[in-house]
């Protein structure tokens, strides 16, 4: 490797491990899975490149037996590792089953794919290992465009460093294999891999940024309910119309909540108002938790609380998302009372749930008031959650509601972020 190539990797190389060194410092003063996340794809695109590019050999002696397995695994182990974590950065699971069943998919088999590669001929095992990280980095770029045409905020900037990878992956595999390749032509390819892990890296920062920003406690955030840090009032509306928006071009069933807490005032009778804002904001946690970041949620007003989720998977779903919401919500919440003393709040509450079909154009307001009636009439039911019968168009429990099976597979909780 002559010297302006060294310089050339030398200074791709430091510019990825200068993500890593900076989500590292980050993740050091507010640790999170995204974070540590963040700095283990950063260190695996190092390695990566490290070793494809020739500069592992060049740095110091390795042994020709063990360069070779680590080229062939390098591409299939790095792309699959990704996918694994993208599908839990952009909400896969929650947003759209294609997406999470491909990404799932190709994380398992890439790597798998990669040993299988090493079965082949010694000349035949590089090239590929270079066709199998360029399809699974196609199908990593093709899945972050249709999560950004699903609403995703975050996969624009990481379409675009899949975008990247891909020319990546090209050289750095013709550089392995040992192909004539120009001064020029290896700038584009370190410039690729660079930019690449740097647009990643600063998607993965937006969304912490968007994540912390959430659930800070600035009390003069206009956008924010001051007590449970939630939307409040016109801007739950406004996310709400985005959401629904969205929910409209993707085409997909939807569903909208309503959660009323009635006779507050006996509540505020017992524990004061700072008991009540207490219960408040424990019913908000509690909310959010089983509904996922990825769904807006909001105080619409004292007493109410309200969300959008934009995809559901059958309308037999709302069943198990209504039932769960319920029992989580009705839940003894332990506070401070205003004497001091720890007191345990029994809140009385309905949850109202509205299926939005596909072709659904009913206002937000109107969609909104639709749930809270629900929402009251759960209050006389067991379970307190209510939904609409679509065969009789009756108000009922939403476990006597005719709303065809549930798809198996998607029992488990609504992930968030």
């Amino acid at each position: 490797m002559a010297g302006q190539e060294l310089m050339i990797w030398s200074l791709a190389l430091g510019a990825i491990a200068a993500m890593a060194v900076a989500r590292l410092l980050e993740a050091m003063t507010n640790p999170s899975q995204s974070r540590l996340q963040g700095i283990a794809y950063h260190l695996t695109v190092f390695l990566f490149v490290l070793v494809e590019s020739g500069l592992a050999s060049h740095a110091a002696p390795v042994n020709p037996r063990l360069l070779l397995p680590a080229q062939v695994l390098a591409g299939p182990v790095c792309v699959g590792l990704s996918n694994f974590w993208i599908r839990g950065w952009l909400n896969a699971a929650q947003r759209d089953r294609l997406m999470s069943a491909w990404l799932r998919v190709t994380a398992i088999v890439l790597p798998l794919g990669g040993l299988a590669c090493l079965a082949l001929p010694a000349g035949q095992q590089l090239p590929a290992a270079a066709a199998l990280s360029l399809l699974g980095g196609t199908v990593t770029c093709w899945l972050t465009v249709r999560a950004g045409l699903l609403g995703d905020r975050l996969a624009p900037l990481m379409a675009a460093g899949c975008l990247l990878t891909l020319p990546a992956i090209a050289g750095l595999y013709a550089m392995a294999l040992h192909l004539p390749l120009g001064l020029a032509a290896q700038v584009l390819v370190a410039a690729c891999a660079a930019l690449s892990n740097g647009l990643t890296g600063q998607a993965l920062w937006q969304r912490d940024r968007h994540l912390w920003r959430s659930w800070r406690t600035d009390p003069g955030a206009p956008r924010l309910d001051p007590v449970t840090r939630l939307a409040s009032g016109a801007a739950v509306v406004r996310r709400l119309l985005k959401a629904q928006r969205r929910r409209r071009r993707s085409r997909r069933d939807g569903a909208a909540l309503a959660i009323v807490v009635f006779d507050v005032e006996r509540l505020a009778a017992q524990a004061g108002t700072a008991g009540v804002n207490e219960l408040f904001v424990v019913l908000a946690s509690r909310i959010q938790r089983q509904l996922g970041v990825v769904n807006p949620v909001g105080r619409y007003y004292d007493c109410c609380f309200v969300s959008l989720v934009e995809t559901i998977h059958s309308p037999g779903w709302l069943r198990t998302l209504g039932l769960r919401v319920a029992t989580s919500v009705r839940r003894p919440v332990r506070v401070t009372a205003a004497d001091g003393q720890p007191l345990e709040l029994q809140p009385d509450v309905g949850v109202g749930v509205v299926h939005l079909n596909a072709w659904s154009a009913s206002e937000v307001e109107d969609i909104l008031h639709d749930a809270q009636r629900m929402a009251a009439a759960a209050r006389a039911m067991r379970s307190r959650a209510a939904t609409m019968d679509p065969a009789t168009g009756e108000v009922v429990p939403v476990e006597q509601a005719q709303l065809g099976p549930r798809r198996r597979g998607h029992a488990g909780r609504v992930r968030h972020a």
